[in-house]
């Protein structure tokens, strides 16, 4: 039979194991009330979507704590958006053109009637990069060799093309596509060939090794962004190979919102996560697949229903969302846990995370979330150090023996913690029991005042230090 004390002792262990992070408001444009981040490099360089006063979207990076508009000079057109930055100071961007689009096709889904075009913006210049005989193509994430990964038309009509405009706000598409890697040498374009019988792809990120992650299909099953989704999730090899990564028991259906499947980001180790239906197409599901593995349903936050994993960094943890009859949730999935974001978070934040996008190797964690009067911000989240928390403080109490409790206190890498309690000099002596645990029990031997030093030290070696204290009057 298990205690309370066992009970709290467990609970303070797994609070102790999660991580806790700061997080900042990025704001957004002077004038505009809506902003999204996108991804964020090794070094915290931010990048994402501001919407200005003006009312059109604009790519935009955060850094220093300041926000920069990148989207003039552009490719002509009003609305933007920026996925990925690199160390060499690349920006990969999704810009509009200054003509309109012959064929109406929406590639951008900002319903301007205009061309939707793949761009590289660096030192202040933005330049398009090639297509493959179309009219449209947009982009997803970059590496650090300056290999980008995206989509880019052909110039042949595909009738399996549906009519209409799709449920992402895309279309009607007419032409095909296929999924590219750009660079390393600017002008530089490279087919990744599709899955055998499948017509189509579409590349939603790169690894430092080349590797690319996406979906590949026919034009009839397969949907680009913003939410992408094909009939199989695919992993590219450095060679080009196509692997198809299985899916979680579900087909595609692209008259619904998200039913299918999409690998939508890779470490530099080749694991990927996306999002997978279920079966009878329910879900769909976030995912983690991995060579050694295959493709394991890392499930939902409780209460919701489906769920996407957005990004992976190098220690393999994830972010992403979850989905419930109360909108969105931005989660972290560590060691096997999936963690609503906003209880790792202070209760005073500026905002609730809804959806988080992008994690780098450090942990700093991005995306958006709303604001206390119904915005759309964009976050970044940073890990909080190692911190201790003793209680109870500033209590009276007649029982000789209580429970102290240092369950609040939590570790900067999310593991578990050490515990050292003790009478610091100049307090009045006390038995501790149990001083290596996160509730261990004190006995009092006369009334006073008397202050109990808790000492947390991570698997780091990084500790830090709290009070707690205690006013004796019993017998």
């Amino acid at each position: 039979m298990k205690t309370i004390a066992t009970l709290i002792a467990a609970s303070s262990l797994l609070a102790a194991q999660q991580p806790h992070y700061k997080i900042t408001d990025l704001g957004t444009l002077p004038g505009g009330t809506f902003s999204q981040a996108t991804f964020i490099d090794n070094k915290g360089v931010v990048t994402g979507i501001a919407v200005a006063a003006d009312g059109t979207q604009r790519a935009v990076i955060w850094r220093d704590g300041k926000i920069l508009d990148i989207a003039k000079p552009g490719l002509g057109g009003p609305n933007s958006g920026a996925f990925a930055f690199n160390e060499k100071g690349q920006a990969l961007v999704q810009a509009e053109g200054s003509a309109k689009d012959p064929r109406n096709e929406n590639f951008c889904a900002y319903g301007t009637g205009l061309t939707c075009l793949p761009a590289l913006w660096e030192n202040g210049v933005m330049t398009q990069l090639p297509l493959l005989g179309g009219n449209n193509g947009t982009v997803g994430t970059m590496n650090n060799r300056g290999e980008a990964a995206g989509i880019a038309e052909n110039a042949t009509v595909d009738p399996a093309c549906p009519p209409g405009v799709t449920v992402n706000g895309t279309g009607p598409q007419v032409l095909g596509f296929q999924a590219v890697i750009w660079g390393p040498k600017l002008g530089d374009i490279r087919v990744l060939r599709p899955l055998p019988g499948d017509t189509v792809g579409v590349a939603i990120a790169v690894n430092d090794s080349g590797q690319a992650v996406g979906a590949s299909g026919s034009c009839a099953n397969t949907l680009i962004p913003p939410i992408a989704l094909g009939p199989h999730a695919v992993l590219w090899d450095k060679d080009g190979t196509p692997r198809d990564l299985g899916n979680l028991g579900g087909t595609v259906d692209v008259t619904q919102m998200g039913i299918g499947h999409m690998a939508l980001s890779l470490n530099n180790q080749g694991d990927a996560v996306g999002a997978s239906s279920l079966p009878d197409n329910k879900g769909p599901h976030a995912f983690l697949w991995t060579r050694e593995k295959g493709m394991q349903d890392l499930g939902v936050l409780d209460g919701d229903g489906s769920s996407v994993g957005a990004a992976i960094n190098d220690k393999g943890d994830v972010v992403g969302a979850s989905f419930g009859e109360n909108g969105p949730r931005g989660y972290l999935w560590r060691n096997g846990v999936m963690t609503d974001f906003n209880t790792l978070i202070p209760g005073d934040s500026p905002l609730h995370v809804q959806f988080a996008s992008a994690i780098n190797a450090r942990g700093d964690i991005i995306g958006f979330g709303a604001t206390s009067t119904g915005d759309t911000h964009a976050f970044l989240a940073t890990p909080a150090p190692t911190t201790a928390s003793a209680g109870p403080k500033n209590t009276t109490v007649i029982s000789r023996q209580i429970t102290l409790n240092g369950a609040a206190s939590f570790s900067a890498d999310g593991k578990p913690l050490s515990y050292e309690w003790s009478i610091p000099q100049g307090s009045p002596s006390a038995a501790i029991l149990h001083g290596n645990t996160a509730t261990p029990e004190i006995q009092f031997s006369w009334r006073g005042v008397y202050t109990i030093q808790l000492t947390v030290t991570d698997s780091t070696g990084a500790s830090a230090t709290d009070i707690a204290t205690v006013n004796f009057q019993g017998n």
